[in-house]
């Protein structure tokens, strides 16, 4: 007679698989940034990963699959991001498009590998149709959520303007300088890409940002406050 596993041996054996399939899409993160999307092999990410590549089959069927499965990773890490940083942010139109600004460089999200996987992706004609196929919802709910932040805030400062064009003009500033950080010789660091951000933010609600970031925001003043001496 066979013993059914216990349910703690079922919950391990399904946290093996899935810690398992999560190692495998990092690894691929990480190809992805080396090689490029058209570049890449099972074979590769499964030395990267310190696998053999019948384990990274088993997971994956095939590399397809495992570029789409990642590109879902990497999407669905980008959106639980930015809305958790709404959702902590407070309610007023100012701080929530602060929020917005701030998630798309978090530290834990900024890395080189991810930009630069995020960008094989966005280059490759061939993973287009995959991109929309997984990313078109999120990116517009994305839009749509600037926008709507950006109407609040013309609306609450009295100012003119598109809050269509103005939420493009933002997320392009940044999409901009996510390249910058990986395809610069000698790119500038964080701080430096937030202020140029927000350079362009003040520039359409100039009573409301500098660029420091949020006028009177805690974080703006420290970001000034004098380092001190070493």
């Amino acid at each position: 007679m066979i013993n059914e596993p216990s349910p703690a041996a079922a919950s391990r054996s399904k946290r093996s698989r899935t810690e398992r399939r999560q190692q495998i899409i990092d690894a691929t993160i990480e190809v992805l940034a080396l090689r490029g999307y058209a570049r890449i092999t099972l074979t590769e990410i499964a030395k990267y990963a310190g696998l053999s590549q019948a384990l990274v089959n088993f997971h994956f069927e095939t590399k397809d699959q495992l570029l789409a499965d990642t590109l879902e990773y990497l999407a669905e890490e980008y959106r639980a991001n930015w809305s958790g940083a709404l959702e902590r942010a407070a309610p007023d139109p100012a701080s929530q498009l602060d929020a917005m600004v701030r998630a798309d460089f978090h530290p834990a999200l900024c890395t080189p590998s991810r930009l630069s996987a995020w960008c094989a992706f966005w280059g490759e004609t061939q993973s287009r149709p995959l991109f929309q196929q997984i990313c078109g919802a999120k990116n517009e709910h994305y839009n749509h959520t600037l926008e709507a932040i950006c109407r609040a805030l013309l609306s609450e400062g009295g100012y003119g303007g598109h809050a269509v064009r103005i939420a493009r003009s933002i997320r392009t500033v940044i999409e901009g300088i996510w390249l910058d950080l990986i395809t610069l010789s000698a790119p500038y660091d964080h701080r430096e890409a937030l202020a140029t951000v927000y350079c362009s933010v003040a520039a359409f609600f100039p009573r409301h940002f500098d660029t420091r970031g949020l006028i009177g925001s805690k974080k703006s003043k420290a970001r000034m406050a004098p380092r001190p001496a070493r």
